[in-house]
């Protein structure tokens, strides 16, 4: 083969190269700029907020205090949009299924992490369906009774609870969910059982235990504190490892007979997978500002909750150990939805 020959081969070789890292770079700009021309006209019409769970649970306090905040802070409308049902699945398969155009968020909470290891047909995937947007708050849970249940703490409840097998009764927000799990594993620490009656948010599950239909209920502060302090319902203990600032007289379950009990509600922003990551990103910002506003923080603090922001990759993480950490308890507590 001639000098010539092999000097054009290698020429046209090389050649080749560059036009495919051009290529490759071309197209690399081209997504960039195409995902940034997306956040810059976003958004130009109403952002539907989904929120898992009925009207009047913390969750959705939470959600219409974040929602109100964008919408005066981008001159937009938020529409919040609750869809209970489920534990929380059937707004998390909605959410799953809308367009990935930053139109539809969703706020995933602790039982989306938990209904992958108690919902075998679980209609999505928590990490693959969703892109983590920012983490939003924390909350320990109270758990609550009717006034005309005589325990008036943890220790004093069990031992009703064991002296009157499946004569109690306890409400959650959905089967599966956070509340649900909570008193399943104080029914697998403490040895107890009560019937488990799962409604299709706190809000329901509230109204019924205030009037007496049912009698236990593990419901965060923001919704359960103004009763406790009116009276009209009674504050048995507090979930976290920590006492509620809010209600320092109510001692911790772990600290009335259960030790290492523990639970807690988290609340966070997801969008539908394959989202822009430039809205994600638009999003994450202008919700992280909010999460610091003194106002928002102020209002969260009074209602006993921990606001908590952190990146999209940072959520994401927490998220997956979440997942791990639920599926350890649904396996221990034999807890399967009904």
């Amino acid at each position: 083969m001639s000098q010539v020959y092999m000097r054009s081969a290698k020429m046209a070789v090389t050649g080749l190269h560059a036009r495919s890292a051009t290529c490759v770079l071309l197209a690399a700009v081209l997504s960039w700029t195409t995902s940034a021309g997306h956040a810059q006209s976003y958004p130009n019409k109403p952002v539907r907020f989904i929120v898992p769970f009925a009207p009047g649970g913390g969750s959705d306090i939470i959600a219409r205090v974040i929602g109100k905040k964008l919408a005066e802070r981008g001159g937009f409308q938020v529409v919040v949009d609750n869809r209970g049902g489920a534990g929380g699945n059937i707004a998390a398969e909605t959410t799953a299924r809308a367009a990935p155009d930053g139109y539809t968020i969703f706020q995933l909470n602790v039982a989306n992490a938990i209904a992958v290891s108690i919902n075998t047909r679980l209609g999505y995937d928590p990490v693959k369906d969703f892109d983590a947007v920012t983490q939003l708050a924390s909350a320990s849970f109270i758990l609550t009774a009717s006034p005309a249940i005589p325990a008036r703490n943890a220790e004093e409840l069990i031992a009703l609870a064991r002296a009157q097998p499946k004569k109690l009764n306890y409400a959650s927000s959905g089967s599966g969910g956070s509340t649900h799990l909570a008193m399943e594993l104080l029914k697998s620490m403490a040895k107890i059982d009560v019937v488990h009656i799962p409604y299709t948010g706190a809000g329901p599950a509230l109204n019924d235990l205030i009037s007496g239909q049912v009698q236990l209920f593990f419901v965060g502060p923001a919704a359960s504190l103004p009763h406790v302090r009116s009276g009209r319902l009674r504050a048995i203990g507090v979930s976290s490892l920590k006492r509620n600032p809010l209600m320092s007289d109510v001692p911790t379950i772990a600290e009335s007979g259960v030790p290492g009990y523990e639970s807690s509600a988290w609340y966070g922003v997801v969008v539908p997978a394959r989202t822009p990551r430039a809205i994600v990103a638009k999003l994450n910002t202008e919700i992280v500002r909010i999460l610091r506003e003194q106002d928002v923080v102020e209002r969260m603090s009074a209602l006993g909750v921990d606001l908590v922001s952190s990146t999209p990759d940072g959520f994401a993480a927490f998220i997956k150990s979440e997942i791990i950490k639920w599926g350890r308890i649904v396996k221990a507590s034999g807890a399967k939805v009904d």
